[in-house]
């Protein structure tokens, strides 16, 4: 019984891609972030990403390429930041007996993070109307009247989103 040996190029093709940009790649990062330890960690990410996408053969521009999916996890990066800083503001609002464990804190934030990621593709418009009506539980008028637009833009819009919200959820 023979077993097959795996192509080893595009690991030879990531691994040649990581020596020659991975210094590179850091520095760019540590220059966008102040940070070496945040730069190190979303250069690590950025791989990992060339990686699952299986892309690094044939890159005609790799540093563009790199420093494309890198911009993307410093987006990501401060998003994360704000929504916990939001979070962690709205927290000590609270009064202490109502205080989350550290646990259900992390759950929460892992909610409003996968919320906040769905919720990115829709339009501005689309957004506040779904926010309006499935957040904060306003009816199609007054979600109208805030937002400035008719009860049928409404519907529409809201459904948009929900549709957005099903097809991602299922991908």
């Amino acid at each position: 019984m023979s077993t097959a040996i795996p192509d080893s190029a595009p690991h030879a093709q990531l691994d040649a891609l990581y020596r020659e940009h991975n210094g590179w790649l850091r520095g760019w990062l540590r220059k966008r972030l102040n940070d070496s330890a945040d730069a190190a960690d979303l250069a690590q990410d950025t791989f990992v990403r060339v990686l699952l996408a299986r892309s690094a053969g044939g890159l005609r521009e790799p540093r563009h390429y790199l420093a494309t999916i890198a911009r993307g996890l410093v987006i990501d990066l401060y998003r994360r930041r704000s929504l916990e800083q939001a979070y962690l503001e709205a927290l000590a609002q609270r009064p202490e007996a109502y205080e989350p464990s550290a646990e259900e804190r992390a759950l929460i934030l892992d909610s409003l993070l996968a919320i906040d990621r769905l919720l990115d593709g829709l339009g501005a418009r689309t957004r506040a109307i779904f926010l309006a009506v499935q957040l904060d539980g306003l009816s199609y008028e007054k979600a109208a009247e805030r937002v400035g637009v008719s009860v049928s833009t409404v519907r529409k819009h809201l459904a948009r989103g929900l549709m957005h919200c099903l097809l991602l959820d299922d991908a």
